[in-house]
């Protein structure tokens, strides 16, 4: 049966029904979808924007008819909810995704439906639950993750990388030529930079198209293979943390974005003698906004236990404007929250979270720990493997197999230093808790992704109330 009804056809691809007329001075319109009638606004119809259907049916309410559709009307009614309130009604969870993305082609309001299931305004921190399982296929477990903001994700598992568009519907899996991809950053929902800590080269991959964009390589003293350690992003520069493959120098490259040109080189070692500070590469990248700057961390170690810095370049001249070297309870990971203006850290002897306020930027070198201090001397190393990221005004923390949440008690006013308060939240039900390791945490849209040792799938964790 074709989509619409043949009796008096319009050119946009509805029929009108001239047996039952409205006044065209009315707000109202009429519409029959399948036999059932419901009535809207112009004011609601225009929310579609133009060249839709929806266009179309506020210009034939000024024929004098009720114009016909002929598709399925409780699809129609969740879509419709979706013009008035912008989400999905709750009777939205009946129906398969795959049907409602369909019908929203149809009417030309796709782009209406991503933007009110991947809303980051909707990510509901305290209320998050796991509700789906991605799997993936082969028998290697996720290496990497990359999000983007509207809710895909790229998943890295051995030498494949796996796609799931933003309704978390598989969209392909593209081989490469590494062996196992340790980082992995989204460019846009179809391009990937990649790299490895054991192959040589950044590669600009294509994941719609399936092949190699471009290659970048970092030149060195040696000549050796340059191994990627990290990947890093602001809105105009991408950042790449290369080791050489005799690890005798590291580097971190600054690329233009748009023509992955090279725009400098910060932060260039040569390693000689036991000059062990200069040895360590960046193996973390962030880009801070409100200081415009580059935060680099990197970590080693050795006989007398983990040592590590954190640095912030300027990435115009080249040079270290605040640096904070880590010796005592060294960070097993680290992130930094532009929005709760520190850095936080996971020691790695303690496994407690801690924090330096950016507010005393430049001067302020000691950690305020959010846990017990007496263990940062812990000879367990209980934060070993741990994960911490940040998004939004919380800071995510991934403790073996447990999530916690971490976020400010404002208390009247803004406090810096030691006279801030944070709260620590468990996150997940009862049946969530538990299970392996966590080894990566990514956030896109509405959803959060967690990914464990030994195991061949994502977790997507979502609000119960906005899970759809």
């Amino acid at each position: 049966m074709p989509p619409f009804s043949q009796s008096m056809p319009l050119s946009n691809g509805f029929s009108s029904n001239h047996h039952q007329t409205h006044h065209p001075s009315t707000n109202l319109i009429t519409i029959d979808v399948g036999g059932h009638l419901f009535q809207t606004t112009k004011q609601t119809l225009t929310l579609a924007g133009s060249k839709t259907l929806f266009s179309d049916l506020f210009d034939s309410s000024t024929h004098n008819s009720i114009p016909f559709i002929d598709r399925d009307p409780e699809l129609f009614s969740i879509l419709l909810s979706l013009l008035r309130t912008g989400n999905l009604p709750s009777k939205a969870k009946a129906f398969h995704i795959q049907d409602i993305i369909f019908e929203a082609d149809f009417y030309g309001i796709s782009d209406l439906l991503v933007q009110s299931q991947s809303n980051p305004s909707q990510f509901e921190p305290f209320d998050l639950e796991k509700s789906m399982l991605l799997p993936l296929s082969g028998r290697d477990s996720p290496s990497a993750i990359a999000t983007t903001p509207n809710g895909s994700l790229h998943v890295s598992h051995g030498s494949k990388i796996t796609s799931f568009d933003w309704s978390l519907q598989r969209k392909s899996t593209t081989l490469t030529s590494f062996t196992a991809i340790d980082s992995l950053l989204a460019l846009s929902p179809n391009v990937v930079a990649a790299g490895a800590t054991d192959f040589s080269g950044l590669q600009i991959l294509d994941l719609d198209l399936g092949f190699v964009r471009q290659t970048l390589n970092w030149e060195n003293v040696t000549k050796s293979s340059s191994t990627v350690q990290a990947i890093g992003v602001s809105p105009e520069f991408l950042f790449t943390s290369f080791e050489s493959g005799r690890r005798n120098s590291n580097s971190i490259m600054v690329y233009d974005l748009e023509s992955f040109k090279v725009v400098s080189e910060i932060a260039r070692n040569e390693i000689f003698g036991a000059d062990l500070d200069s040895a360590i590469p960046s193996t973390k990248l962030n880009w801070v906004p409100s200081v415009n700057l580059l935060m680099a961390s990197g970590s080693h170690s050795g006989p007398s236990g983990v040592s590590g810095n954190i640095r912030f370049f300027d990435i115009r001249s080249g040079n270290v404007v605040w640096e904070i070297k880590e010796t005592t309870d060294c960070f097993s990971d680290i992130t930094v929250s532009d929005t709760l203006s520190a850095v936080f850290k996971i020691g790695v002897n303690s496994g407690e979270v801690s924090y330096i306020d950016l507010k005393n930027f430049g001067s302020y070198n000691s950690w305020n720990y959010l846990g017990d201090t007496r263990k940062a001397n812990n000879v367990k190393k209980e934060g070993v493997g741990c994960k911490i990221e940040s998004h939004g005004n919380q800071v995510f923390v991934g403790k073996q197999g447990e999530l916690g949440l971490w976020s400010e008690v404002l208390m009247g006013s803004s406090k810096i230093g030691k006279d801030r308060i944070f709260r620590k939240n468990v996150l997940g039900r009862a049946k969530d808790l538990g299970g392996n390791r966590i080894t990566n945490m990514g956030f896109g849209g509405n959803k959060m992704f967690v990914t464990r040792k030994d195991q061949q799938c994502v977790e997507v964790w979502q609000s119960s109330a906005r899970r759809f």
